[in-house]
């Protein structure tokens, strides 16, 4: 298993911007734009979120911009873990009734659960 990412949230881009860049020293990579469609479905925010990359050779943290406080209702903030095989972590999740989200993007889909606390880990 690899820790791939961790998402968090911020109010806004200059709050992000004041932590990730000026106390982390981290480089801010690059931002994007998670639609609405896709927002309802994994996170049940019906709203475009920006998301701001920062990383270094180390860590790379993936920032929610929601000025709105959504997620203080519906969660955002996850960890992305990779593991060696998707299906096999998937049906032990089933067998262990933990709560699995999958989401259709382009070709690909989306996997979030969801542990017994209601904490998201994106899973690839």
């Amino acid at each position: 298993m690899q820790l791939k990412h961790v998402a968090r949230v911020s109010s806004s881009e200059e709050k992000s911007d004041r932590f990730y860049i000026n106390l982390l020293g981290l480089n801010k990579v690059c931002s994007k734009t998670l639609p609405s469609t896709l927002s309802k479905q994994i996170f049940n925010i019906d709203a475009e979120l920006k998301i701001i990359d920062y990383s270094d050779d180390n860590i790379h943290f993936e920032i929610f911009i929601d000025d709105n406080k959504r997620w203080e209702t519906n969660r955002i903030d996850h960890v992305c873990i990779q593991v060696d095989n998707l299906e096999s972590f998937l049906e032990t999740c089933r067998s262990m009734e933990i709560k699995i989200i999958q989401v259709p993007k382009g070709d690909a889909c989306i996997t979030f659960i969801k542990d017994d606390d209601l904490n998201l880990f994106e899973i690839k």
